[in-house]
């Protein structure tokens, strides 16, 4: 077979294996409904403060795919705590929040019980093949999960919206809870639309006994080259009668962490993000630092940094961000939770251990992530 007949099958395997997974976006009617949105400017969502350090230039580009530090990635198999359905028979009626890596989370207040931005798919990519693989298998099997009352998103992206989960869970969980437009990859995957909600930031909508929240981001969107920004993306806050918890999704700094600290805090738990960040990308990610100062805005007590250690999405090596987020919170007198893939974290029950491997990283100085426009 010729060259350019083998380049061309492969190409045509590749489209065939990515078309779905990429999803839908909203079609033009679908897009009416977004007028009033103030994030919303008539075609795409877009930040308050500009972004203006996004590099994607084709070096940056060929740095991330092929540069970096040696330790992007675990030379080691992790210890990961694998969990089972059992241990969740019983509701909790205080507060309990189970990392299961990355930045999916199994959040439990008052007796409710929220999934969020569960991936059980191998890669971080709309690939079977090519795309960020995962470090570890899944701490609780999607097939071994409790009953869950919601799915919450955060945003489109294949490392927080995965259309294996989301097929998976759609004629399991009742309710979905997502940011403007996400539905329509929803729907496009099997989700019945009476079973999603869709909202802007400060809508809110009730589960069981929670109050749950959008919240502002400094983020963007997209699944495919023609679909930028065509969903929004957003935070979350989970208020309940005594409790309260926070969950920033992926964001860069913003002066709305201290909006939604005046008006929804303090949180008892953040969950913020923490890694897969760049000089380049400081308008889209937050970076170790202002992860901890973003805690601090929103009036949080104990942090969980979460958005790290489980895909390998950008230059620095992958123990490199709990390090700085251990020396930052030092330095500021933050408490932070630093649970193992797998673990609990509830009121009575803080993990601070290091269970991590002793890596080379850069300091802040080395390599510094702050947002414009602040």
């Amino acid at each position: 077979m010729a060259p350019l007949a083998i380049l061309a099958l492969a190409a045509a395997i590749l489209t065939i294996d990515m078309w779905t997974p990429m999803g839908s976006a909203p079609d033009a009617d679908r897009k009416t409904r977004y007028t009033e949105s103030p994030q919303f400017n008539g075609s795409r969502f877009f930040n308050l403060l500009p972004t203006l350090n996004e590099d994607i230039s084709f070096s940056s580009m060929y740095e991330f795919f092929f540069g970096g530090v040696d330790e992007r990635k675990p030379a080691q198999d992790l210890p990961v705590e694998v969990r089972s359905a059992d241990e969740f028979v019983d509701r909790v009626d205080d507060l309990r929040v189970t990392w299961l890596g990355h930045s999916m989370l199994l959040v439990e207040l008052d007796g409710a019980r929220i999934l969020v931005d569960p991936v059980i798919s191998d890669r971080a990519s709309p690939s079977s093949f090519v795309g960020p693989k995962r470090f570890y298998e899944g701490p609780l099997a999607h097939t071994d999960l409790p009953d869950v009352d919601a799915v919450v998103i955060s945003h489109d992206h294949y490392d927080h919206l995965d259309m294996e989960a989301m097929k998976y869970l759609a004629d399991r969980v009742a309710r979905f809870i997502v940011p403007l437009g996400v539905g329509s990859h929803l729907e496009y995957w099997g989700v019945s639309a009476d079973r999603i909600e869709e909202k802007d930031w400060w809508d809110e909508t009730e589960v069981g006994a929670i109050t749950l929240v959008s919240t502002p981001a400094r983020h963007f969107s997209g699944r495919a080259f023609s679909d930028a920004d065509a969903t929004l993306w957003s935070g979350w806050a989970f208020i309940g009668a005594e409790k309260r918890i926070y969950y920033s999704g992926d964001t860069a700094m913003t002066p709305d962490f201290t909006e939604i600290g005046e008006r929804l805090g303090p949180f008892d738990f953040t969950l913020i993000e923490s890694g897969a960040y760049n000089p380049a990308w400081a308008d889209v990610h937050l970076g170790p630092e202002q992860a901890v100062e973003a805690h601090r805005m929103v009036q949080g007590d104990v942090m969980i940094p979460v958005h790290w250690g489980m895909f390998d999405l950008s230059m620095h090596g992958w123990t490199e961000p709990i390090e700085r987020i251990r020396t930052a919170a030092d330095e500021l007198g933050v408490r932070v939770a630093y649970p193992k893939p797998g673990q609990s974290i509830t009121p009575d029950a803080i993990p601070e251990d290091q269970w991590w491997p002793d890596l080379p990283w850069k300091s802040a100085a080395e390599w510094p992530v702050v947002s414009s426009g602040l």
